[in-house]
């Protein structure tokens, strides 16, 4: 489980950061297809299934070195899941938001990263 944890570590490293650029991109150029669309929600669901491995690795008595692991973990997800409540119904706009929270969820990853080991 240890394994496939720091695995999709890496997956939500690349995924978040593609789609975030990807995001500011098809902002700048004014459309977003179903292309960045489906990679947005890629990023989500990827951050979304490392939290539950972090979930059910702390079920089993895993811990992370440091106690920052969590608190960055929990709000990346919490802020690639902000746009669904606060972006605004224009859909350039509400691209620049996810967009944007897929940027912070990317950074604030890369800290849980740094963090776990």
């Amino acid at each position: 489980m240890l394994t496939l944890h720091h695995a999709v570590a890496f997956a939500v490293l690349a995924v978040t950061w593609g789609a975030a650029i990807v995001g500011f991109v098809a902002y700048r150029r004014g459309t977003a297809g179903l292309t960045v669309q489906h990679l947005l929600a890629l990023a989500q669901t990827v951050l979304i299934a490392q939290v539950g491995l972090g979930l059910l690795l702390l079920s089993r008595d895993y811990r992370a070195p440091d106690r920052l692991h969590y608190a960055y973990g929990t709000f990346a997800l919490l802020a690639i899941l902000a746009p669904w409540l606060y972006a605004p119904d224009e859909p350039r706009r509400r691209l620049l938001w996810f967009g944007g929270a897929t940027l912070v969820a990317a950074a604030l990853s890369v800290r849980a990263f740094m963090t776990a080991t």
